[in-house]
């Protein structure tokens, strides 16, 4: 007679190595942003010594990639910074309010992400449509918009094809530029610094501020792995590493496509960009200044392609987590929902394309500002206090990764988050404080309704 069989429920399968680990970051921190930031960030101090500023930002995410090395590999969950804040600050108390607070932001600042990349797409269309209104700009930024969330209002079985496609799309745009501008080069234009470039003042405070968000936003993604914790293979190894090679390896990428470009067309083609229409697609400009309008078209279109894939990809990743969250009681209920025909999460794929959209309507460098800064004031932040509270709360936890020379890596990410911070616009910092106190209220009135922490009733 035979034992009858118990069956055990299906886990994921940590399939994820290093190469593969690195490669899903570096798929993420690569989009449309070295081609649109460029000019953002020269205008940002008036010259190529905005470099300075993105030099910050790269020992800013050096030292969180520590914080987010050392939590990832600790508690090597899906979910990431819902994860880490819950079990940081305590899962039925305050750690239920930082969980919500995380997710509550995610569905301001995701959006802002993925609307960075339906501007940059109309921003390049811009170069193929001559004469683009503005009007005519908010038309292509809601059609993109639609026509994504029709994409993915689906059950999607192609996504590792279109991601790979992505990808490779991705890698063959950047390597064109770097050889582009490598055989092109004229360190004269590169380091054509204007008179009094590092002349120490608020305003010079205020520009290296404004350029270290846009050196911060080229970064994001830089922690991606995270997220999935649960499909890979060794974490205590694999993520940490994985953290620091794909943040070596995209801010050389990055050095290379900034000194490409400047180093063919003159800074101050497109410097103060507000004022140059060619800003808009400046790589566009690049190409055509060496082959001609025809191969730069052509150009520019691999360059729509990687705009599209990348925010097709960030809003199907991105309507995964309110939903998640919420599946575990700590988001709204209405999060939770699946479609009834396909079993994907309609709410909140509907909810973050739409707001994405709107948000698509407002400037790049404020979107970008405002992006950056919802998450540093919960999540970057937040997860500094995560890894202290942790380090005294639970000394026994294992930690195949222990930041190095702690905790100064750790004070050196959030004097660089107070900084950067600091610097922001007054009308994006009031927009995020008020963000954060708003989401606040919600928690506080949706605890009160569903009678748990901090009012939940004393037995």
């Amino acid at each position: 007679m035979t034992k009858p069989t118990i069956s055990t429920p299906p886990s994921l399968v940590r399939r994820f190595g290093l190469l593969h680990a690195t490669a899903l970051n570096m798929t993420n921190m690569i989009g449309i942003g070295p081609f649109i930031t460029i000019p953002l960030l020269m205008s940002a101090l008036g010259g190529p010594q905005a470099m300075l500023g993105w030099a910050i930002a790269l020992i800013i995410v050096l030292c969180d990639g520590m914080v987010w090395s050392e939590l990832g590999a600790a508690l090597p969950g899906s979910g990431g910074s819902f994860g880490y804040l819950r079990h940081g600050y305590g899962a039925a108390t305050v750690g239920r309010l930082m969980g919500f607070l995380f997710v509550w932001q995610f569905i301001l600042s995701g959006p802002l992400e993925i609307a960075s990349g339906y501007i940059g797409y109309s921003q390049y269309l811009g170069y193929i449509w001559k004469g683009i209104t503005a009007t005519q700009t908010i038309l292509v930024i809601t059609v993109t918009g639609l026509v994504n969330i029709a994409l993915l209002y689906r059950r999607i079985k192609s996504i590792a094809t279109i991601t790979l496609t992505l990808w490779i799309g991705t890698i063959l745009t950047v390597i064109v530029v770097i050889v582009t501008g490598a055989f092109h080069f004229d360190p004269r234009l590169a380091f054509d610094f204007p008179p009094g470039a590092f002349n120490f003042s608020i305003g010079f405070l205020l520009g290296l501020g404004a350029a270290s968000r846009i050196g911060v936003y080229d970064y994001l993604g830089y922690y991606d792995v995270c997220y999935i914790g649960d499909e890979v293979e060794n974490p205590g190894r694999v993520i940490p590493r994985s953290i620091l090679l794909s943040t070596v390896a995209v801010a050389l990428i990055y050095v290379a496509i900034n000194f490409s470009i400047i180093g063919v067309v003159p800074w101050r083609d497109f410097v103060p960009a507000a004022s140059h229409p060619q800003s808009n697609f400046v790589v566009s400009i690049f190409m055509e200044r060496i082959f001609g309008p025809r191969v730069a078209t052509i150009f520019t279109a691999m360059i729509l392609w990687t705009a599209f894939g990348s925010v097709f990809a960030l809003l199907l990743g991105y309507s995964r987590v309110p939903y998640a969250a919420a599946k575990d009681g700590y988001f709204f209920r209405i999060f939770a929902r699946l479609h009834p025909a396909h079993g994907f999460p309609y709410v909140s794929l509907v909810v973050l394309g739409v707001l994405s959209i709107l948000a698509g309507m407002v400037s790049l460098g404020t979107v970008i500002d405002a992006l950056v800064t919802m998450r540093i004031l919960v999540q970057f932040i937040g997860q500094i206090g995560a890894v202290t509270l942790l380090r005294r709360r639970a000394p026994d936890l294992p930690r195949p990764y222990r930041m190095w020379l702690y905790p100064l890596p750790s004070l050196v990410a959030l004097l660089g988050w107070i900084f950067i911070f600091a610097t922001t616009p007054p009308l994006v910092m009031a927009f995020g404080l008020g963000a954060l106190l708003l989401g606040a209220l919600c928690f506080g009135v949706w605890s009160w309704k569903q009678q748990t922490w901090p009012f939940a009733e004393v037995a």
